[in-house]
């Protein structure tokens, strides 16, 4: 597991991805918070113990009924066979709590996103919700069940808490904060009725929102370790480098629906939106400024990056916060075409590229989330004392050979 482990870090950090922690279901401090979540629930008489007799994947590590399953398999796991299972186990009362999560969704329009998302847990909750297993007979690993330590604490159920673990020390849970959730739509349900329910078992506040991205596919399978079609991160930030990848799965990715991943379309947004609108353009201000000072007094900018971004950040929407700013640029290279610096001289010049300037310097806080490195590179150009020309941001070459091309 260290190994999987520092295999996923890599991953993450290939994206150069920002985290205040790593966590893992095997560190101390969240076994210890795990059973003492375990024990308050139980305490609070919502869970028991009795025998599950069912289906079960091993690839989702869940519990399935039969309307969960596709031709007899897991829809996530179809080359898997399922595991039929009888077993005792402790039990959540998940159906106790159908009202409360009912109320919660009626009070918070917002709690699930994208919509369609949540009209499918709705939907699923109007169905019914049934008591869950919440622990397995004794595995080799897993954390013991306070009351029972033949019995360790159900994967699902352990894993969930790891959001509790970091947050309560520092005492973020109980802050008057807005906790948001970002997940793959195959947790769905876990995260946006089984982890309120859990918390308000043993006595704690909900999240704000759940937000359940789709999947990526590639040649329209689901990627997966278990089907043997995995693309790895890292692999096409070798290629393309991390900020071209960060661009392309937050314009590009799952966000409301399934998308197929292609390396044609990720070669086509590099040249197009990245070398072309945006590397040319800095590029080319950068050289008509080329040596000289960023006295900025007095001066304003002509394209308001920050406007439309910011609102659709608000709403967990960087497809469209980057479509703005495409549209943006667009406007920029016009401005520039149409006021044509390079044939003018003295003050007329100087004020068509200070406001160029200006507005290349509110780009780059405004790329900042998105391509952080990029926009480092552009602020350092613009503030430099004297300006000087550089290499192209985004450099046109050709693509090494992809075995998923």
């Amino acid at each position: 597991m260290d190994e999987v482990s520092a295999l996923d870090k890599k991953e993450q950090d290939s994206l150069n991805i920002s985290y205040d922690r790593f966590i893992r279901t095997t560190d101390e401090d969240h076994k210890k918070t795990a059973a003492e979540f375990f024990k308050k629930a139980y305490d609070n008489g919502f869970i028991y113990k009795a025998k599950y007799e069912g289906f079960y994947c091993e690839g989702c590590e869940e519990y399935k009924t039969q309307k969960d399953l596709v031709n007899g398999r897991c829809e996530y796991h179809q080359p898997k066979e399922i595991k039929k299972i009888s077993e005792d186990n402790y039990f959540f009362k998940w159906t106790y709590f159908t009202k409360f999560l009912k109320d919660l969704f009626k009070e918070n329009p917002n709690f699930v996103l994208p919509k369609s998302k949540y009209n499918e847990m709705l939907s699923f909750l109007n169905q019914g919700l049934n008591d869950i297993p919440v622990s397995r007979p004794k595995l080799k690993w897993g954390i013991p069940v306070p009351v029972d330590t033949s019995h360790v604490i159900y994967v699902w159920f352990d894993a969930l808490i790891n959001y509790f673990t970091y947050a309560n020390p520092i005492g973020f849970w109980d802050k008057d904060t807005t906790i948001i959730h970002f997940l793959g739509k195959d947790n769905g349900r876990w995260h946006a009725l089984l982890w309120p329910a859990m918390l308000d078992s043993a006595g704690y506040r909900t999240p704000n929102t759940i937000y359940v991205n789709s999947f990526l596919s590639l040649n329209g399978q689901k990627i997966s370790k278990s089907l043997g079609n995995v693309i790895r991160a890292s692999e096409l930030v070798s290629t393309f480098g991390s900020d071209a990848v960060r661009y392309y799965l937050l314009k590009y990715g799952p966000l409301l629906d399934d998308t197929d991943i292609s390396i044609e379309k990720l070669k086509e947004v590099y040249t197009v939106e990245l070398a072309n609108n945006l590397g040319n353009l800095v590029s080319r201000v950068a050289k008509l400024l080329e040596g000289q000072s960023t006295n900025l007094q007095d001066q304003t900018g002509t394209v308001p990056f920050r406007d439309g971004p910011e609102v659709n950040l608000e709403s967990f929407r960087p497809d469209l916060a980057l479509q703005e700013i495409q549209i943006k640029l667009g406007k920029l290279n016009k401005y520039i075409q149409e006021n044509k610096p390079w044939e003018k001289s003295g003050e007329k010049r100087v004020t068509v590229l200070k406001s160029v300037l200006l507005d290349l310097l509110d780009l780059s806080e405004t790329l900042e989330p998105f391509i952080p490195e990029t926009a480092k590179k552009i602020k350092n150009i613009f503030t430099s004392k004297i300006i000087q020309a550089t290499k192209p941001l985004f450099p046109k070459y050709e693509f090494r050979h992809s075995r998923h091309t």
